[in-house]
Parts: structure tokens; C-alpha cells; sequence
């Protein structure tokens, strides 16, 4: 269960940001939106904000905690880190980036985090807290590695992590390469958080065809796209040869894209083409008993290929918990689509497992439609030196201290500016008429 994530110095974001799913006190609407175990997290959360406000760089943070945490361990030693810094205020190109992540696995939370630079990690730390105060159980600064005698695991695996860790690799990818125990429960964890950007969903066809060959999984997509009633009764894949053996980069692609596993591409895998099965209709009008099949990249709307590649990473999460993380969920696919996946994620009975959905969009609409919470709502926008700042509407209040009541109409506010997060227009209109003067 997620908890909080924190970034900051990267990109867009300057000093520290947290997006936090925490349930705000004193909020009373849609209490089901809540997941209880020994903590408390929101089960959703959705980001709004102009263009270039930083959405988008928010939400690739996760994707860069999870590769860097992924790859780290199995890079060179001259590899360098993916350090993008704040540019625009002057110092911060000499800051580290630090990325910090608080989440509970078996009602125990865990805060992780790590601060690095282009040629090496500065910081990395692990806290635990079950009953009582929090713990720690490692902290590094450089190449000095400090581990409490708690964290669970062999002592001799321990130590050789400690001596085989370099200065651009996490200790933590380390324990977890050297199978030491507690930080393969918390990969475990890591590898159930995936990100997807909205925009460009080709490599979620992968991940979806690799769950139609589950026999677990078939059934329910299949199911779930059937229920969309995008006017097609089935899907069928064709074997289209093999993709070739993977190169590094590649390798880091597959990692961004993983879930699983069981759904994780080999390094060999075999290439399919999906197709759709469509019923025929005499002169009549008539259904016929002879159905036309068609190549879904050739025939199909982006819209409906976008929900078939959305359908394995949002059932796969649903059905095994964890954090789905999209980018512009809205884009290509129609605004009732959208509000049904956030709504399979609010509904304790297609949610059992309580997984998570974070999402940005610009779809206004979800401010009514969907049964979100003020504390649900985050906005992003830049301050005046253009780094990005996010504010959840739970947070925000109007001259006098008054916050926002739970019962207003939470889209026309946002579209009228009240809550800020939204594009500054410039005279254009009056400039165009003058060009014509």
C-alpha cells in the first residue's frame, strides 16, 4: 500500500514535492475510498494542471525510482545515474535528486529513499515501523554503509552487499541480487508499481498479450473488454515470429514495463498480432454465421486499442494489488471509459485487493462524475520561479481560511480558476485582430 512519495530536484520540480494518500482528518465523503490496514491510504488519487506544469514529471518520478532501483544493481561501474535537475534556479544543477517513497507491506510501513547525482548515489536510507517508534535499518552516506542488526537477513549476505556495493548502485538492489530476505519482500513490492504513460500505450500490448496466454487472466480480459462493448465478440492473436535477443537498452525498457513475474518478456519472445473478431450482416440486415476477423493495428480506433492495451495492467493490478500509475488517462478514449477505470478502482467489490490507481488528466469531467474525495484531488502549478508545486484540494482555502466544501461543484470552480492549476491565456484573439488592422 502506498503511502506518500516524495521528489525532489528533478526536472520540473525544484524544492521537495509530496504526493500524499494519506486521508485528510475530518474529511467524511466516501469513507469506502479509504484502505484500512495498520495504516491508511487513499485508494486513488487524480492530478490536474495546465500544460507544462509538471504532471508529467511528477509521474515519471515513480517510473525513474523503479528503474533506477531495478537496474542499479546490474549496471557497470561507469554507468551514469539519469540525473536531470531543476535548471532554472541557480545552485540546483549542483544538488542531487532525491526520490523517497513511504508504503506498507504486511501492516508493516516502510520509508525507503535515495538522493544521487549523475556519477553517484549520495544518500540512501531504509526505516521500518511495525509497533512503536520507527526503526532504522541502514543508512549510507557515500560509501559508508551503516546496517542495524534488524534488518532481516543473513549477516555474512549483508556484509558482502555492503563491500559489492558501488558508488552509482542502491545497497538496497544489492540485498535484494544477493537474496537477502527483507529486501526481496520489498522488490516484491516495487515490482507491483507500474507506470504507464497515457500517451503512448504500444508497449502495454505486450503486457496484455503476455496475460491472454495466462490461463488465469484470459478469461477476465476478455470479459472486461466484452463489457466495454467496443463491437468486437473476440480477440485473437497470431504468431508473427520472434523479437530478437535483447540488448541493454532494451533490458531497461522491459523493467519499465514489467508487473510480474509471470508477465515479464524473455529474453526470446515470440511476436503476435492481435486481431478482432466481428459478426457480418446479410442485405437483410440479418447476423450471418460467418464473422470477419481483422487486424486490430489496421481496422480498430486508437480508442479501442488503447483499452485493450490498458486492460492487462489495469486487471493485473486490480487482481494482485498494487500502484498503477497513468499519465494523461483520458487521451484516445472516450470520458465514460475513463471514469469506469477509476471506478473498478473505487469499488471495494473490483477492488478486494486494494490496489491503487495515481493519475493525471484533464478530463474536468471526472470532478463530478467521479466519487472522489477532496483529499483525492491534487493540482499542480509552477510558482514564480517556474518550478512545479502540488497542493491537494483537501488543502487548499480561500481568503479568510475558509476551505472548500465537499458539496460544491468541484469542476465549474476548477474551470472558473478558483483553485488555480489552470492555463493562463494571453490577449491572443485581440492580437489577431490587430494583424488584420
Amino acid at each position: 500500500m502506498l503511502i506518500e512519495f516524495k521528489i525532489s530536484n528533478h526536472r520540473s520540480v525544484c524544492e521537495e514535492q509530496n504526493l500524499s494518500l494519506v486521508p485528510a482528518k475530518g474529511q467524511q465523503e466516501h469513507p469506502s475510498n479509504i484502505l484500512k490496514r495498520r495504516n491508511e491510504a487513499l485508494n486513488s488519487v487524480a492530478i490536474y494542471g495546465a500544460n507544462s506544469s509538471g504532471k508529467s514529471n511528477l509521474l515519471q518520478a515513480f517510473d525513474l525510482f523503479k528503474r533506477i532501483l531495478f537496474s542499479s544493481a546490474r549496471a557497470s561501474s561507469t554507468t551514469k545515474l539519469p540525473y536531470d535537475p531543476f535548471l532554472l534556479r541557480a545552485g540546483y544543477d549542483e544538488k542531487p535528486t532525491e526520490l523517497a517513497i513511504t508504503f506498507e507491506v504486511d501492516e508493516t510501513r516502510y520509508r525507503y529513499g535515495f538522493a544521487f547525482n549523475q556519477e553517484e548515489v549520495l544518500e540512501e536510507w531504509l526505516f521500518r515501523k511495525r509497533v512503536g517508534r520507527e526503526v532504522e535499518l541502514f543508512y549510507r552516506e557515500r560509501d559508508v554503509i551503516e546496517v542495524s542488526s534488524g534488518f532481516g537477513g543473513s549477516t555474512k549476505l549483508i556484509d558482502t552487499a555492503v563491500e559489492a556495493t558501488r558508488p552509482n548502485a542502491l545497497f538496497l538492489s544489492l540485498c535484494d541480487m544477493l537474496n537477502v530476505g527483507e529486501a526481496k519482500t520489498l522488490f516484491q513490492w516495487f515490482r507491483k508499481m507500474t507506470y504507464i504513460n497515457g500517451l503512448d500505450t504500444t508497449n502495454e500490448e505486450l503486457s496484455t498479450i503476455n496475460l491472454l496466454h495466462n490461463d488465469r487472466y484470459a478469461p477476465k480480459i476478455k470479459a472486461y473488454l466484452n463489457s466495454l462493448e467496443l463491437g468486437f465478440s473476440e480477440v485473437v492473436l497470431e504468431k508473427k515470429g520472434y523479437l530478437p535477443a535483447s540488448t541493454d537498452g532494451a533490458l531497461d525498457q522491459r523493467l519499465r514495463h514489467s508487473m510480474v513475474n509471470d508477465a515479464m518478456v524473455q529474453p526470446t519472445q515470440q511476436q503476435y498480432e492481435v486481431s478482432t473478431v466481428h459478426a457480418t450482416y446479410d442485405e437483410a440486415g440479418k447476423r450471418r454465421d460467418e464473422p470477419i476477423v481483422w487486424p486490430m493495428q489496421e481496422r480498430e480506433s486508437a480508442g479501442t486499442r488503447k483499452a485493450f492495451q490498458f486492460s492487462g495492467p489495469v486487471l493485473h493490478t486490480l487482481f494482485e494489488g498494487g500502484v498503477l500509475i497513468i499519465d494523461e488517462i483520458e487521451a484516445k478514449i472516450h470520458p465514460v471509459l475513463t471514469l469506469n477505470i477509476i471506478q473498478l478502482f473505487l469499488s471495494g467489490d473490483t477492488n478486494p485487493k486494494g490496489a491503487q490507481l495515481v493519475f493525471a488528466t484533464h478530463d474536468t469531467n471526472l470532478l463530478s462524475y467521479a466519487r472522489l474525495r477532496r483529499d483525492q484531488i491534487y493540482f499542480v502549478e509552477k510558482n514564480d520561479w517556474d518550478a512545479s508545486e502540488i497542493f491537494s484540494l483537501s488543502d487548499f482555502k480561500y481568503f479568510g481560511g475558509q476551505k472548500e466544501r465537499h458539496d460544491v461543484n468541484k469542476e465549474r470552480r476548477y474551470l472558473e480558476g478558483r483553485y488555480g492549476a489552470v492555463p493562463v491565456l494571453g490577449q491572443f484573439q485581440e492580437q489577431m485582430t490587430g494583424w488584420h488592422g
